[in-house]
């Protein structure tokens, strides 16, 4: 068995639509895999789609059709060998040819091709093209035929099998991408080869890792054949007569792999060889994981849980919804996932949901989550909108879910296969889509019938969910007290304090929007003045009422800033503290609560949205904010039965045990009332504590706060708003001190000091601090330290105003009044 890349020499040319005069009869250097945007880009002929309105002046290539094209060198099939063209990915209606002959057609970006060249293939130079029809011409017949159907954006995305975000979302660019955007080969066998090895982990009750290696065979001899299967070092062979095969090997007292925060993510090399005569003829590595994973969705008397359970331990979900890292996913490298997948850990997370707008990621990102323990909840490609559930649809619905189970099948990090995201509620919820359907399918036939089937025949292993949100039987979708629910009333409507109106089973969306950091913001929007309305920045502010929200948003907590600068400060600070709150009200809450996923972790290009981390890989505050609400032990004052309560969540295997000390003290420090409380929480738990009444009753509402401190964890809880609050407006003094690899900033507070931050990125591009959001007593200090490259010539200007400051400034009616003073270089 050989197998060659096919991924030098191709061109690109444009061959029908809307072809720009300098674009006609003109073919470009083209990188494979990639795409057509990307080679424009390279050749000179159109800008960066993501930088300031860019995107809308290319939306010319939405109609028109692509060419790719390459010659390679081969030979000619030898008598009884087999020789099969291979696409891994297609992006996405293809008609390939080679040597002027057509080997078939392609309508799904979500799947691989493979065309059978024995007939085609000459000695010596061959011609291979590849001609891409407009996704959206496609799509739009295919609507013509199939019958219109509801989404929630204007392009037809669900009438194609496409990355739907391709087409526009509220946090991403409308670009429509064509390309070949996964890798290309040829391959040739005189034998046989593998062509489909499954493997089914699981754990026997005595503790012996079971592998169930389910395989097949396509013949090009017809000959007796052996596999032979290892796990470590252990070993499985049978001999196969037919095309089919299953080989179990057990590996006595498994190590277990756990979610990241539960042990430690041991796996095992898989081998799977097959043999002719002894002699090996193809072989298929892969990694597993032994674990059990199940969703606890026993009815109980808060209704319908929706809680994993590894190994036979209830795990609290703290993570994140995942979208391309990138809207261009060929520049998506094994290692900028490595380091998003690393901050995730960083922030204290177990889970990422693959949300179903996107695409089912690479085995990059899979591998990545095995190696750290980072939980995946799998969505089929299903998002906001009604599909037609008749051919050509449904058979590439089905090619694409089979195809795709059975790649994924051998990750332990996958937890969960779910139908889609928001299609139960918009057919049971959103207003006119169910009576616009006059009787048309709309996608209830893949989640309830022929997904679960082909998961329950492919990967028994792990549990299926029709939707996110998703509530058993006829309940609505996003019924609170049942299953999954997503929260959008908080940021469409109303103020984040309301995610204490509900307490979920399993909060699988929620968040709140903040533009990107102000290196990223800056390096891609020009607008001058740069402004919340200006051209630009309106371009990359895909959600409706977007800015509006923002303002509303901000409105009972903080002045809404007429400074842009200060209002980009404002916003990432509101973002951060809603989002906060909402993860600590589901987590006081566990066992009733069972996860809480943030939308979203990242972003696809530089954007005013939901993310934690931007385009450009800078965490913005709200990162912060996730790593403090998401840590394995926390303190947080909420409301129980009418009165401030304190809750401790101990997110361990160690009982938390001690004592609570409690203090009511005024911003300059000086303790008004005390308590010490008995802190005694049992492992993955929580537990609550009354706080006795002199320290809920301020003398002065307005200038004192309540500080909980147990070890090292502590919680604020302040009794009013901080527009109402009588903040110092010279909080604190701070010094800057060179260190290896950046600097470090010492802060003394002289009085309160809420969320204090420090945006590095403003002095310096690759700066990186440590932790934000630190809130401080009068008379503590806090060490930050920021990792950066370049030695600054003013170390001072980390010291700015409008790059470390507090909440205080908001209120106290000054942005630049802080005293900073310098230590000396060493």
């Amino acid at each position: 068995m050989t197998r060659s890349n096919l991924h030098d020499g191709w061109r690109l040319r444009a061959v029908g639509g809307p072809v720009p005069a300098d674009l006609v009869d003109r073919d470009v250097p083209a990188q494979v895999p990639g795409s057509n945007h990307l080679d424009l880009m390279a050749a000179g002929l159109i800008p960066d789609p993501c930088a300031d309105g860019n995107e809308a002046a290319l939306s010319w290539m939405h109609r028109v059709d692509w060419r790719y094209s390459t010659t390679f060198r081969a030979e000619a099939p030898r008598a009884g060998e087999r020789v099969e063209l291979v696409f891994e990915g297609i992006d996405t209606v293809a008609t390939v040819e080679l040597n002027g002959g057509v080997l078939g057609h392609t309508a799904n970006m979500h799947r691989g091709y493979r065309f059978d060249v024995g007939g085609s293939l000459r000695d010596g130079d061959n011609d291979l093209t590849v001609t891409l029809r407009s996704a959206l011409a496609h799509a739009e017949q295919a609507e013509a035929e199939l019958g219109w159907r509801k989404r929630a954006y204007p392009h037809p995305y669900n009438a194609i099998r496409k990355m739907a975000c391709s087409f526009g979302w509220d946090w991403g660019p409308d670009l429509q991408t064509a390309g070949l955007w996964k890798p290309v080969r040829l391959e040739r066998w005189d034998t046989a080869r593998l062509s489909q090895v499954r493997p089914l982990v699981t754990v026997d009750p005595d503790g012996a890792g079971r592998v169930d290696v389910h395989l097949a065979l396509d013949r090009a001899a017809d000959r007796d054949y052996t596999v032979l299967v290892t796990v470590g070092d252990r070993t499985g062979a049978l001999a196969i007569t037919g095309d089919t095969a299953h080989v179990t090997v057990l590996v006595p007292d498994a190590r277990l792999w756990w979610p990241v925060g539960h042990g430690d993510q041991p796996l095992y090399d898989l081998t799977v060889a097959l043999l002719a005569d002894g002699r090996q003829v193809d072989a298929v590595r892969r990694r597993v994981g032994f674990r059990t994973v199940t969703v606890d969705t026993e009815p109980d008397e808060h209704g319908t849980p929706f809680a994993f359970v590894v190994n036979g331990e209830r795990v609290f979900a703290k993570g994140a919804n995942w979208i391309p890292d990138d809207h261009f996913l060929t520049r998506v490298t094994r290692e900028r996932l490595a380091r998003r997948v690393d901050q995730a850990v960083g922030a204290n997370m177990n889970m990422l949901r693959v949300w179903g707008g996107g695409i089912y990621e690479t085995d990059d990102f899979y591998d990545l989550c095995d190696e750290r323990g980072v939980m995946v909840w799998q969505d089929f490609p299903f998002a906001c909108a009604f599909y037609a559930e008749e051919e050509p649809l449904r058979g590439e619905v089905e090619a694409e879910a089979r195809e795709n189970i059975v790649r994924l099948v051998d990750h332990p990090s996958l937890v969960l296969w779910n139908g889609n995201n928001e299609n139960l509620p918009a057919y049971t919820d959103w207003e006119g889509w169910k009576d616009s359907l006059e009787g048309r399918s709309w996608g209830n036939g893949y989640y309830h019938d022929l997904l679960p089937k082909i998961v329950e025949e492919l990967d028994p292993t792990r549990p299926y969910a029709p939707g996110s949100p998703y509530s058993p039987g006829d309940l609505p979708p996003n019924d609170a007290h049942h299953g999954t629910r997503h929260d959008w009333d908080v940021w469409n409507s109303l103020d984040y304090t309301h995610y204490r109106d509900h307490v979920p089973r399993f909060s699988a969306e929620f968040g709140f929007q903040g533009p990107p950091t102000w290196t990223t913001l800056t390096r891609w929007i020009h607008d001058e003045p740069l402004t919340p309305t200006s051209p630009a920045f309106l371009r990359h502010q895909k959600a409706v009422n977007g800015n509006a929200n923002l303002d509303r948003g901000l409105t009972p907590h903080l002045p809404v800033p007429t400074d842009f600068e200060q209002w980009h400060r404002a916003t990432q600070l509101n973002q951060a503290r809603a989002v906060a709150f909402g993860i600590e009200h589901y987590r006081s809450w566990w066992p009733r609560t069972a996860g809480a996923l943030v939308w979203q972790l990242n972003d696809c290009w530089p954007a005013i949205s939901w993310a934690a981390i931007d385009s450009d890989e800078r965490p913005k505050p709200l990162y912060y904010a996730l790593k403090h609400a998401f840590a394995p032990r926390l303190l947080t004052v909420q409301p129980r039965d009418g009165s401030p309560t304190l809750v401790a969540v101990n997110d361990h295997d160690e009982h938390w045990t001690g004592a609570v000390h409690v203090t009511r003290q005024d911003f300059a420090g000086e303790v008004l009332a005390t308590a010490v409380l008995p802190l005694d929480v049992p492992p993955r738990s929580t537990a609550s504590s009354d706080l006795p009444d002199d320290l809920l009753e301020p003398a002065d509402p307005r200038r004192e706060v309540l500080v909980a401190t147990a070890g090292g964890i502590r919680t604020h809880h302040l009794f009013r708003e901080d527009l109402d609050l009588d903040y110092h407006p010279e909080p604190f003094t701070a010094d800057v001190t060179p260190v290896t690899g950046g600097y470090r900033v010492d802060v003394r507070a002289g009085s309160y000091v809420r969320d204090l931050t420090l945006l590095a990125d403003k002095v310096a591009a690759d700066a990186v601090v440590d932790d934000m959001l630190v809130s401080l007593t009068a008379g503590e200090t806090h060490h930050f330290l920021v990792l950066t490259s370049e030695k600054l010539r003013e170390p001072t200007s980390l010291l700015h105003p409008r790059v470390l400051g507090c909440a205080n400034t908001f209120t106290s009616g000054g942005s630049s009044t802080t005293r900073r003073t310098n230590s000396p270089d060493r």
